[in-house]
């Protein structure tokens, strides 16, 4: 019987900032047993299983308005400022664990609200960092996810661009191009996180040495569908699963070499689970 060779990328798996806001929630549940989450920690539902068991409470905004006297985790995408006035109201303990690059990226956006620029954010639609960078221009800024929608607007001659921090840096600039070309200004801020931007780059490399790739990511990430497609693109042998149970046998032929990687938001734990679990196999 001859087994698979099978290796993780170790660009994957947590950015930093989700690194630390997961540190800062495993110490308060050692500390008092319990937290509440202001939504998901992360968009991985087997890590915010485990550390639901942990005893991680996670609560939406509704939720958060009706709560008092507690401690919550501000996760690392960011929360509006109404977020943090409700605290206040609520005599709420905020165990704030915002990814610095977000928190610059909100204080850039209030400064050039404060100067009355027409702010455009490339991002997603309703993602959870964007309605706290929305926050901060007291949800006048305008969001968009392609040039095609952008243009829809009736646009001022000049565009203060700025980015959701996991977006594409290539998109962000080919929108900037896009647009001066079109006739306008663009004052475009680049405050993209390069330690999740650069990531297509080095998984292109990482896909194409091997004949097989297993993509390990939440069904929520946005992020992780977009990485999944850069390997997909770059090896149409690449599968997606978001837990171990979901590998399937028939993906694989005896001596196949394997990579296994993930998004910003996938435990290293869960990667070393689907290595074990395909180590096991005899072809």
């Amino acid at each position: 019987m001859q087994s698979l060779s099978v290796t993780i990328d170790s660009n994957s798996g947590f950015c930093f900032g989700v690194v630390y806001a997961i540190q800062m929630a495993e110490d308060m549940l050692e500390e008092q047993g319990y937290l509440y989450c202001l939504g998901d920690i992360v968009h991985n539902d087997v890590e915010v299983e485990r550390l639901q068991k942990r005893g991680l409470r996670i609560i939406n905004h509704e939720q958060f308005k009706q709560l008092q006297n507690e401690a919550v985790l501000i996760r690392a995408h960011g929360e509006p400022p109404e977020t943090y006035q409700i605290a206040i109201q609520n005599n709420l303990t905020l165990i704030d664990a915002s990814c610095p690059v977000v928190l610059k990226l909100q204080n850039r956006i209030k400064t050039s609200y404060d100067k009355q620029e027409q702010i455009f954010i490339y991002g997603k639609h309703g993602h959870a960092e964007v309605m706290g960078l929305l926050g901060q221009t007291s949800n006048e800024a305008v969001v968009f996810e392609s040039i095609g929608e952008l243009m829809q607007h009736e646009l001022p001659a000049k565009i203060t661009l700025y980015s959701q921090t996991t977006k594409s840096t290539d998109s962000f600039y080919n929108i900037k191009t896009e647009l001066e070309n079109k006739g306008f200004e663009v004052d475009a801020n680049d405050t993209i996180c390069r330690q999740v931007s650069n990531r297509d780059k080095d998984l292109r490399k990482f896909a194409a040495r091997f004949d097989k790739v297993v993509f390990v990511s939440g069904t929520k990430s946005s992020n992780g569908k977009v990485l999944y497609q850069v390997c997909k693109n770059t090896n149409p042998d690449t599968y997606f699963i978001s837990k171990v149970e979901e590998l399937q046998m028939d993906w694989f032929k005896p001596g196949n070499t394997v990579g296994i990687c993930g998004a910003t938001s996938t435990p290293m734990w869960l990667m070393e689970e689907v290595r074990d679990a395909l180590l096991r196999y005899e072809l």
